[in-house]
């Protein structure tokens, strides 16, 4: 039997949505160990001056506990 675990993190990045999706689970895996999948809740974007300067997402990453 497998148990697994959800955690909620929040990541920006000044490039994309996808690289702040990517940073996020890079950096969750340097402390939490067999992430299974990750479920996109929120992304929303910072805006200065009517531009899009950064993108951040809420993540909910679920994984195994050893």
């Amino acid at each position: 039997m497998s148990i697994a675990k959800v955690i909620e993190i929040s990541s920006s990045s000044d490039e994309s949505f996808d690289e702040a999706i990517r940073a996020g689970i890079a950096k969750a895996g340097e402390s939490v160990h067999n992430i299974k999948s990750a479920w996109v809740k929120e992304q929303q974007v910072r805006v200065k001056d009517d531009e899009v300067v950064s993108y951040q997402v809420n993540l909910l990453v679920t994984f195994v506990v050893d």
